[in-house]
């Protein structure tokens, strides 16, 4: 099952399915059916609420309150009310919310691009973590950015996402920080991440007209199955809106 409804399966059905399997060959390693799980940044529980029905317990960090009432009232209605805990915090706080050693998996999605020192949010993130944990690691694509404003005309913006630090167009990029494969793949390394698979996300999703997917009979799965099976082929993953990184503690 999919944590979102049909068309945002597009946007999250190849993590989900990722995440699944390395949350289910991880209880499987240590024997027992109940990880201990941080969602940073998991806002209402798109991921947390469908990790918990798997029977996992999910501390979900977040700075938003409303955010984290609506995380509240989804658990309720999904009756896992007892295995997720809502708290108010980042990964700068990080330290005094979870004890160091204490979880079993880490879910890092769209955090590093808005947070201040991605590689000090991250060491921050994997120090919550026993030995041989694990980390889903999902973040904007630098490449994908390129492409998407290319396409869209603005081709001085792509220009600009392509050679600026930071992977922004302009002032008005609502988007602080994009990330290249490489660049990702050597922030989890400094961690003590060993990288354990990579897929591009998005892939094909925020190219393809809305209205088309929406009218076309049966054009929502096959772009679904399309999606897929592209995620997992590295010619791809450089077209990607985002990329997932799957890493485990040494």
């Amino acid at each position: 099952m999919y944590p979102t409804r049909p068309r945002s399966a597009l946007r999250t059905a190849v993590v989900w399915e990722v995440v699944r399997a390395a949350l289910e060959k991880r209880a499987g390693e240590l024997g027992q059916p109940v990880l201990d799980i941080v969602d940073t940044g998991g806002g209402t529980g798109n991921f947390a609420v469908p990790v918990a029905r798997l029977g996992h317990r999910v501390t979900v960090v977040d700075p938003s309150p409303d955010a984290l009432f609506a995380l509240e009232r989804r658990a309720a209605e999904a009756g896992v009310t007892e295995l997720v805990r809502a708290v108010q915090g980042d990964t700068q706080t990080l330290p005094e919310l979870v004890e160091p050693g204490s979880v079993d998996a880490v879910l890092c999605h769209g955090v590093l691009e808005v947070v201040d020192d991605p590689a000090e949010s991250l060491g921050s993130l994997v120090a919550t973590l026993r030995g041989g944990g694990v980390v889903s690691l999902l973040a904007a694509n630098r490449n994908g950015a390129v492409l998407a404003r290319a396409l869209a005309g603005h081709f001085n913006e792509a220009r600009a996402v392509l050679e600026a630090a930071e992977g922004r167009w302009g002032t008005g990029d609502p988007m602080p920080r994009r990330f290249t494969g490489e660049e990702l793949a050597l922030l989890a390394a400094a961690a003590g991440l060993r990288v354990e698979s990579v897929h591009g996300v998005r892939v094909f999703a925020d190219l393809v007209p809305g209205v088309l997917v929406d009218t076309e009979p049966g054009a929502m799965e096959a772009l679904l199955k399309l999606e897929q099976a592209a995620a997992e082929q590295p010619a791809f993953h450089a077209v990607a809106t985002q990329l997932h990184l799957l890493a485990t503690l040494a």
